[in-house]
C-alpha cells in the first residue's frame, strides 16, 4: 500500500471536525464505520468526542431540519449560539465553552493561548475567556460571549495538536501566544516560567516558535524569560530578580545549583555565586508551611556551616521591592570581594 498523502493543517482540522478519524490514500475510516464496530450510532460517538456540542451542519448530517427544531423546542437540546447546539438542557462547563468557541469560529479554528496551554497541562493560570486562533484570511464570524478570537498568518503543522479535544496549539506555541496576549509583563513572565517549571517545554522550543513568527508582542521579554527559565529561574520572582540584577549591572548567579550539604544530602540552591560563595534563596508561598520552613532553615544552616553567605528574600519583596533586594546583593558581593568595572559603573540606558 502506498503511504498516505500529505495533508495540510486546515485539511486535517476539517477532517476531524467532520468526524473522519483517519484518511489515507485508499481507505477512509469515518465515524459511521467506527461506531458500527463499537456498536454505537455515529451521532452519539460524535457528541461524545465534542462534549455534547454540535454544529447545525453536523446535526443535519444525522437529523432532518424538522427533527432538529423539535429537539430545541422541546428543551432536550439548547441553542447556545448561531448554528451551535448543546444536546442537553443542563448547565455548561469549561469543556462545553471550549467546544462552543472552537466550533463557532469555523473548521480551521483552534484553541490557543492560555486555553490551549491548560489542555497541554498548564496549572495555575485559569482564563476567564476562551482564546481561539484562526487564519488571518478567514472571515470572522460573530464569536460567542466569553470567546476572544485572535488571527494569524503563521501557523505550521508542527504547532498544532490535532489529536487533542478540542484541537489546539502545542504547548510551546500556546505559551508564546499566552505571553504575547497577557495583560501585564509580569503575567507574561509567569506563564513562560510556569511552562518550564511544569515541564511542558524544554530548552529551545520557545525560541523555535519565535523564529517562525514574524512579529510577536513582547518578543524580547519572552526570549529573556525563556532563557532564564531554561537556566533554572522557574518562578516569576526568580526571573524578576535576574532582570533587576541585569539592570543594576551586577553579576548573575548560577540557578538551581545542585550541591551536597554537610550531611551529604543533595540540595538545590535557587542562585549561587561560585566565586564569592554567596547563596540566594527566594522564598515562595510554600515557606508558610511549618515543615517546609524547617526544611529550609535546616538547608540554610548546612550552607552556613560550610562557610557561604546566604541572602533570603520573600517572593513578594522581589516583586514589589526589587531595589532593596538588589542593594543587599550588591552589598554582599562587595563584602565578598567583587569589584565593579568601569562598564558596570556607567548608568544603564
Amino acid at each position: 500500500m502506498p503511504p498516505p498523502r500529505e495533508t495540510s493543517v486546515q485539511d486535517l482540522k476539517g477532517v476531524i471536525l467532520q468526524g473522519v478519524i483517519h484518511r489515507g490514500s485508499r481507505a477512509t475510516v469515518t465515524l459511521e464505520r467506527i461506531s458500527a464496530m463499537q456498536g454505537r450510532d455515529p451521532l452519539s460517538l460524535l457528541l461524545r468526542r465534542q462534549s455534547d456540542v454540535i454544529t447545525r451542519g453536523q446535526a443535519l448530517g444525522y437529523l432532518s431540519p424538522k427533527a432538529l427544531a423539535h429537539r430545541v423546542r422541546s428543551g432536550r437540546w439548547q441553542r447556545v449560539h448561531d448554528g451551535i447546539y448543546v444536546t442537553h438542557n443542563g448547565p455548561l462547563d469549561l469543556q462545553h465553552a471550549r467546544w462552543i468557541g472552537c466550533l463557532a469560529a469555523g473548521k480551521h479554528a483552534l484553541l490557543a493561548g492560555l486555553s490551549a496551554a491548560e489542555l497541554c497541562g498548564l496549572r495555575g493560570f485559569p482564563s476567564r475567556v476562551v482564546h481561539i486562533l484562526m487564519p488571518a484570511r478567514q472571515r470572522e464570524r460573530n464569536p460567542p460571549r466569553g470567546v476572544v478570537v485572535h488571527r494569524t498568518s503563521r501557523l505550521t503543522g508542527a504547532e498544532v495538536n490535532l489529536l487533542g479535544l478540542p484541537p489546539h496549539t502545542t504547548a510551546a506555541r500556546s505559551l508564546v501566544d499566552a505571553a504575547a496576549w497577557a495583560g501585564t509583563d509580569d503575567a507574561a513572565r509567569a506563564v513562560i516560567a510556569a511552562g518550564y517549571q511544569q515541564r511542558l517545554v524544554v530548552a529551545g522550543e520557545i525560541e523555535s516558535v519565535l523564529d517562525r513568527l514574524a512579529r510577536v508582542p513582547r518578543r524580547a521579554l519572552i526570549v529573556e524569560a525563556a532563557a532564564d527559565a531554561a537556566g533554572g529561574a522557574h518562578s516569576l520572582p526568580e526571573a524578576r530578580l535576574l532582570t533587576e540584577l541585569r539592570r543594576a549591572r551586577l553579576p548573575l548567579p548560577r540557578l538551581q545549583v545542585r550541591r551536597r550539604d554537610s550531611g551529604e544530602d543533595v540540595r538545590y540552591l535557587d542562585g549561587y555565586y561560585d566565586e564569592w560563595k554567596i547563596h540566594i534563596e527566594v522564598d515562595g508561598a510554600q515557606h508558610v508551611d511549618v515543615q517546609s520552613y524547617w526544611a529550609d532553615m535546616h538547608r540554610q544552616n548546612s550552607v552556613w556551616i560550610a562557610g557561604d553567605r546566604i541572602l533570603r528574600f520573600p517572593a513578594w519583596a522581589v516583586r514589589h521591592q526589587p531595589a532593596e533586594a538588589v542593594a543587599q546583593i550588591r552589598a554582599a558581593l562587595l563584602a565578598a570581594g567583587w569589584r565593579p568595572t568601569r562598564r558596570d559603573q556607567r548608568p544603564k540606558g
